[in-house]
């Protein structure tokens, strides 16, 4: 592990199991923030996010493996990446416990880190992930539609290093066939949180082609957060007119939402 600091932002290394993340802290406010990111997604993607969460909390980001700016592994899987989140929450020197943020893919291993360390989270903001869908997102006949979708992912990300994404398109495709399986799960780690949690959620996930798909895809996203609601009822959720770039597109409503916290059940405020 090496640290260096300047003006604007602090700098450390974490190394967990044979990968190189380079983590980086900086803001103005004084309570804590972690952001962990999504699947295809890097700190140079949410630069607006960032920086506008930056204005109001002490914010720590990393890429996850074989993104931007940490390296490639050789294993993509769930549990591979949520060691890389343990192993930053491990390392990371903080006052207090952090509000942990997490998008898409870092929305779940958010809830899974949260279920497993509560002492280490002082409330959790999930955007458009770690939904409990009640069936797979991913059907047979949506196979060769997630496959090419895959490898047109995978041919499209590189250039600059803060943007290069090492995963090929079988790796996302395993990824995303995976995330079913663990969504289907993900209400006995939600059931182990003693936590404030808000959900921020697009309207449209899979956007509003007119595609025969996208319509039940939108569908099944809103019916899974009906359904961890009604398992948590103290659990929030807000609704973005968006599809899954949402991060991308709405970065300042993003912002406010979490700026302005909540006042769940039991008065604890985010």
């Amino acid at each position: 592990m090496t640290t260096r600091s300047d003006s604007t932002m602090r700098h450390l290394t974490v190394r967990h199991d044979g990968v190189t993340i380079p983590v980086r802290r900086g803001g103005r406010g004084r309570r804590p923030l972690v952001l962990c990111l999504g699947l295809n997604s890097t700190q140079a993607d949410l630069h607006e996010l960032i920086g506008l969460l930056r204005c109001d909390y002490d914010v720590v980001t990393f890429d996850l493996r074989g993104h931007g700016l940490t390296s490639a592994a050789e294993r993509y899987r769930f549990d591979a990446f949520l060691g890389d989140l343990r192993a930053v929450m491990a390392e990371i020197d903080l006052p207090s416990p952090p509000l942990l943020v997490g998008y898409s893919l870092g929305a779940d291993l958010a809830v899974h880190h949260a279920a497993e360390r509560p002492d280490t989270v002082a409330g959790l903001v999930l955007i458009d992930g770690a939904n409990p869908l009640p069936e797979p997102f991913i059907t047979d006949l949506d196979l060769a539609e997630f496959r090419a979708m895959a490898d047109d992912v995978a041919s499209e990300k590189g250039g600059s290093a803060t943007r290069q994404v090492s995963l090929t398109g079988r790796d996302i495709m395993e990824l995303n066939l995976e995330m079913d399986v663990v969504r289907s799960g993900i209400l006995d780690p939600y059931r182990k949180i003693d936590l404030p949690i808000r959900m921020i959620m697009s309207t449209a996930i899979a956007g509003d082609s007119g595609d025969w798909r996208a319509p039940r895809h939108n569908r099944l996203w809103r019916a899974g957060i009906e359904r961890l609601v009604r398992e948590r009822p103290d659990v929030t959720a807000s609704w973005l007119d968006a599809d899954h770039r949402l991060v991308f597109t709405h970065a300042p409503a993003i912002a406010e939402i979490i700026r302005s916290g909540y006042e769940p059940a039991g008065g604890r405020a985010l």
